[in-house]
């Protein structure tokens, strides 16, 4: 993987006239991983929306060097379509061979999305970051209705992709088991 980079400067978002998130800043570098804290509200998806680039920040600037892939609580795939054809759209899009279930997706290949479950639905999103090929991920709540074999599974999925070169900001309410791993608190702000 060719080498990335993610960078926030005095970051600030505002939804309505309130602030979420003000001086929020921070520098990664291949193989790094972030963890966003803080309570529900706060501003962490929000955050990572502007780091996307799909929300512009209310004050503050983003840098980043490498295909950038989200995964939130909008799944990427066509909610009619069985799973199999679904995740088979992205990886002729993303130019990637099939056959890798370390998700445990295969038996659910005839299954509509919509009928998925919570974790089901995580893994396969997890699936789709990993056939982007992106070198920086940004995953809100990856551990979200996973047990915990599929916890594990994902945080070494997560592990694999900072092995290979690549960063991840994590948003996420439950501890994470990641080697490395940065914490940035994010507090509420008083007016």
């Amino acid at each position: 993987m060719q080498p990335c980079r993610l960078a926030a400067d005095d970051l600030a978002c505002r939804r309505g006239d309130r602030v979420l998130l003000r001086g929020v800043g921070f520098a990664l570098g291949s193989g790094d991983a972030l963890h966003l804290a803080g309570p529900n509200g706060i501003g962490k998806s929000s955050l990572l929306r502007i780091l996307a680039g799909l929300m512009r920040p209310y004050a503050g600037r983003v840098e980043a060097s490498g295909a950038i892939a989200l995964s939130d609580e909008h799944l990427p795939l066509d909610a009619h379509r069985p799973l199999g054809a679904a995740l088979a759209f992205w990886q002729r899009i993303d130019g990637v061979v099939a056959g890798d279930d370390r998700f445990g997706l295969d038996d659910l290949g005839d299954v509509p999305v919509r009928y998925l479950s919570t974790g089901q639905r995580k893994r396969a999103a997890l699936s789709c970051m990993v056939a982007s090929g992106a070198a920086i991920w940004l995953i809100d709540e990856p551990l979200n209705g996973l047990d915990a074999h599929w916890s594990t599974v994902a945080q070494a999925a997560i592990e694999a992709h900072r092995a290979s070169g690549g960063i991840a900001v994590i948003a996420s309410h439950q501890p994470l088991a990641l080697g490395g791993l940065a914490v940035l608190p994010l507090l509420e702000h008083v007016p």
